[in-house]
């Protein structure tokens, strides 16, 4: 007799969650007011304030009230739009103020992308078809500036740049160091080295252009 195989469950979605998760507390929308729902509304107001990286109150209920705003469908704030940013902006997990705000509006970018491609799925109409392909390929590529842009300000605006062939010709020197370059001029910042000790540097020799006429411009060349 054979026996059928085991059917292994689907694991809930808990199951996925991170060890020591905390989860931020929910916003209340009402008519005329926002509400944190926490039991303790300065513990909750606390555990936002992290979570959104405001750095006191009034940046906390300000980034709030821009969200609330972001979040409208059909000129109606939408408690479920509104948990969906501000999970999405806890997982961005912004660190100072610059930061909570490019979060933010990486959240309304997205929000707003998405909803330019409910609004090309729901028409058939070719010239709306393509207002709103180039309005929705407008949405993506700010969505991935930003990006870039909140990994530049995380790692200090540093670009590594590594030199894997280096050719030195005899009587030259290489520059050891950092080089910062302007529009028309270069500055070195460290020691340089001989790559030929032993090679003879040859002096600068003055040169004229080929115009021989009264003051023409001379320059001197190495």
């Amino acid at each position: 007799m054979t026996t059928s195989p085991k059917r292994h469950a689907t694991p809930p979605v808990a199951a996925n969650d991170r060890s020591g998760f905390i989860a931020s507390p929910r916003i209340k929308l009402y008519k005329r007011r926002i509400a944190i729902d926490h039991p303790d509304p300065q513990a909750g107001e606390r555990l936002l304030a992290d979570a959104l990286g405001a750095v006191d109150r009034d940046a906390l209920h300000g980034i709030l009230k821009q969200l609330v705003k972001a979040s409208a469908i059909g000129h109606k704030p939408d408690e479920a739009n509104l948990a969906f940013m501000i999970s999405t902006m806890k997982s961005i997990a912004p660190r100072d103020s610059i930061e909570s705000m490019l979060a933010a509006q990486m959240v309304c970018v997205h929000m707003a992308a998405m909803r330019s491609a409910c609004r090309l799925a729901c028409t058939d109409d070719l010239p709306q078809q393509e207002s709103i392909t180039r309005a929705l390929s407008r949405l993506a590529r700010t969505f991935a500036a930003q990006i870039e842009a909140l990994g530049r300000h995380r790692s200090g605006d540093e670009r590594a740049i590594t030199v894997k062939n280096l050719s030195v010709q005899e009587g030259g020197k290489a520059i050891v160091g950092h080089v910062t370059q302007h529009a028309s001029v270069t500055v070195a910042e460290g020691r340089t080295t001989d790559a030929f000790p032993n090679a003879r540097m040859t002096a600068p020799q003055e040169c004229r252009c080929n115009d021989d006429r009264p003051g023409a411009a001379r320059g001197v060349v190495a």
